[in-house]
């Protein structure tokens, strides 16, 4: 009750703060008259947003510098980092590359630089994996949970910067090695179920009839089924079917995420179909005697591109959350393959220790913040795309 009355309190003191700030702009003259301008206009909520900017500052500061927010302080230092990385990244595409790129990246906004440059990283670590990390995924050494840091008198050591897990092998190499195989197998996921779900879904919204009729109801059944409990059904049968074959486990789960995810995407590509086929320009192909496949590759897909694309951006992050879900509930990508999902599992017992070793406690963390990290930054790639595909003026 008392957090409640302190929250109530403070809201209410920096509603009164940012109304006064307001009042106080619009009586004071400005040198400059865009200043007035700007303070005249000023809505009200722009006014608390300001008092309540300057407070978060503040207990940013307060809790950096506490002796106990370590993990605090890490959060603050990569923020810092990644924006400072991401505004070089930026400025140096406005002015190095061709002509067409240098455009590209005068017009995009710093959260689409931030998000290109994480993909490329990302990309980066997983296509050259096998070359980046120091050891395999599947080494395993006589060092059993050696601790992070390096340090032998602490109970580390130099060749395991990360410390090993509880079977001795490196924990660096298989967070690098984690986002070859989560990143790369949601990314082809995706894919599927975007050639499935697209397909099916301009097939109904152009032919129409008991085409439309018996996929749509289909599509429905599977909908009313939670996605995750649906999934864990399936991949229970098949990992039954595969018996001990991993890369057979792997590829079921791959065409079952697809499947189970493609129904959204059938449903979004015939809701935009039914509003296509209507045109008039459709009308007209289909006198001129068109076919289908012309139809919907040269005249429906075109017209369809920005909510597909924005579409793929959650599909992909969904999927990636997905997979990472199932392999920590021990039934997504198997060992001894190295994948985030798992790593989280296997590595959570480590967050009690974060008052002796706060570097061990952040072992689980990592993982989970690359899986964090990589969907924000497609969500801010997207955003843009879908900004820049759909006309839309700064």
């Amino acid at each position: 009750m008392d957090t409640v009355v302190w929250l109530i309190s403070w809201a209410l003191a920096i509603g009164i703060v940012g109304g006064v700030f307001r009042f106080a702009g619009q009586k004071i003259r400005w040198p400059s008259e865009q200043l007035n301008i700007y303070f005249r206009d000023m809505p009200l909520m722009v006014g608390i947003g300001f008092v309540f900017g300057v407070v978060l500052l503040y207990v940013v500061f307060h809790y950096y510098f506490i002796e106990k927010s370590t993990f605090f302080r890490w959060a603050v230092q990569g923020f810092v980092i990644f924006s400072a990385a991401s505004w070089l990244f930026w400025t140096f595409g406005k002015h190095v590359g061709t002509r067409g790129s240098r455009k590209l990246f005068r017009k995009m906004p710093l959260t689409a630089a931030f998000g290109i440059m994480t993909i490329i990283v990302y990309a980066v670590l997983s296509i050259f994996a096998g070359v980046l990390a120091p050891y395999g995924q599947e080494e395993i050494f006589d060092k059993i949970n050696v601790l992070p840091g390096g340090d032998l008198a602490a109970g580390g050591d130099p060749r395991f910067l990360l410390g090993t897990d509880q079977l001795g092998r490196d924990l660096l190499s298989r967070l690098i090695y984690g986002g070859q195989n989560t990143v790369g197998i949601a990314f082809m996921t995706t894919i599927l179920a975007f050639l499935i779900g697209a397909t099916f879904g301009f097939l109904a919204a152009t032919l129409g009839g008991w085409f439309d009729q018996v996929v749509s109801r289909g599509v429905d059944a599977m909908m009313a089924i939670p996605q995750l409990i649906f999934a864990l059904l399936l991949l229970t049968i098949a990992t039954a079917w595969a018996g001990s074959n991993k890369g057979l486990i792997t590829l079921y789960m791959i065409v079952i995420i697809a499947v189970l995810d493609s129904t959204r995407v059938f449903r979004l590509a015939r809701a935009v179909g039914f509003n296509i086929v209507v045109m008039d320009y459709i009308e007209a192909a289909k006198l001129r005697g068109e076919k289908l496949s012309y139809l919907i590759f040269r005249e429906i897909l075109p017209n369809a591109y920005a909510p597909l694309l924005a579409e793929f951006g959650l599909r992909f992050c969904f999927v990636f959350l997905t997979i990472a879900a199932l392999s920590f509930l021990g039934i997504g990508i198997q060992p001894p393959l190295a994948d985030w999902g798992t790593m989280v599992r296997d590595l959570s017992q480590f967050i009690n220790f974060a008052q002796f070793s706060p570097l061990t406690a952040a072992l689980p963390l990592m993982a989970a913040g690359a899986i964090a990290l990589l969907t924000v930054a497609v969500n801010f790639v997207v955003d843009w795309m879908l900004h820049q595909s759909s006309g839309l003026k700064d």
